[in-house]
């Protein structure tokens, strides 16, 4: 058997063809790595002019600051040419004072339109000229793996940009109020204090969310209020300052419904709310009005059922102010029904 030795000229060949792989190889790195520069580049440029600065003083979270003292920072951004700035609630709620600070480096007094601590949301307004708005996305575009970038200003290092891809999409968050927040994304853009109510923002240099919270000690799960949300929110407090919710006035806890019980009714939920005490003030409980008793178990309302506190917050909403609803409890080993009229929450 023989063996075909390469000769000089074909050896040269070879090398000067691994060679030119390797350099395509090292062009396509390079290419790609420009792309994904560019994009952030592109976009950070694109929304930088609309991310503030905000810096709040006055009596927060019950402490009581001196005068004039800074009591906290944090991001918003521009969203309209006459002033309109988002940002979160827990970075102005309760300030006496909010400075804004812009990129060009004005700053301003800045008014508080209105907030919202169950979605974690507030709207400013400063009166300024020359001023670049953000555009704003569309939630429903947003897919996991998608490219996003944060900008904000973490510890004060103001107009910082990280970048990172969507995590997951359609969480839950606990707001400070102690309403669950629907519909938040998560990603892995770094997010740290001061961060909090910047822009979320594709590759386009639409914002596609309101960043609002991180996970310590955990590294890469961050989160953002979709900007769908945002719009409604931001749209109520500009019309009415405030956003408006029914209630029952009751406190009341999760727990689980019997197993005979579920059965023997056919209950579509195996848990429900335990109504614990009525709210105690001069106003009537719409609940105790309606007839309901302490220890009654809500499993349905307005024809929905209702496994927690929290299915029963997302059905409080401005809609049912007013209106007739049915609810449906277990009372010891009974089934009743009863109709209730909420009100409008007094927080709101």
């Amino acid at each position: 058997m023989e063996f075909a030795i390469p000769t000089a000229l074909e050896n040269a060949d070879l090398s000067e063809s691994i060679e030119q792989n390797d350099s395509n190889s090292s062009l396509s790195d390079e290419a790609l790595l420009d792309a994904y520069s560019r994009a952030v580049i592109e976009s950070s440029e694109k929304v930088s002019p609309s991310v503030v600065y905000i810096e709040v003083t006055g009596t927060r979270s019950g402490r009581r600051q001196g005068q004039g003292e800074p009591s906290g920072s944090g991001s918003g951004f521009i969203f309209t040419p006459d002033g309109f700035i988002l940002t979160n609630s827990h970075v102005v709620h309760g300030a006496k004072s909010i400075d804004v600070a812009l990129m060009d480096g004005r700053r301003f007094q800045a008014q508080l339109i209105g907030d919202d601590p169950d979605t974690d949301l507030a709207v400013l307004r400063i009166n300024a000229p020359n001023l670049v708005p953000a555009i704003l996305g569309n939630s429903n575009s947003i897919r996991v793996g998608q490219l996003v970038i944060a900008i904000g200003n973490p510890y004060g290092f103001q107009y910082s940009v990280t970048a990172g891809v969507v995590s997951a999409l359609g969480r839950s968050l606990r707001a400070q109020s102690g309403r669950l927040m629907d519909g938040v994304i998560q990603t892995d853009a770094a997010l740290n204090p001061g961060n909090s109510g910047g822009p979320l923002v594709n590759t386009r240099g639409e914002v596609i969310g309101v960043n609002t919270a991180m996970i310590l000690p955990a590294q890469g799960i961050c989160f953002a209020t979709s900007i769908d949300t945002a719009k409604f929110v931001a749209g109520r407090l500009i019309r009415d300052g405030r956003i408006s919710r029914s209630y029952i006035g009751f406190a009341g806890q999760n727990v689980p419904i019997p197993r005979r019980l579920v059965r023997y009714y056919q209950l579509p939920v195996e848990s429900g709310v335990l109504i614990v005490s009525f709210e105690n003030n001069t106003k009537v409980s719409p609940a105790k009005e309606a007839g309901l008793l302490a220890g009654d178990l809500i499993v349905s309302f307005d024809d929905q059922p209702i496994q927690g506190i929290d299915d029963l917050h997302k059905l409080l909403t401005d809609e049912r102010i007013g209106r007739q609803t049915p609810v449906t409890v277990i009372r010891g080993t009974q089934k009743l029904s009863f109709q209730i009229v909420p009100r409008e929450s007094s927080r709101s």
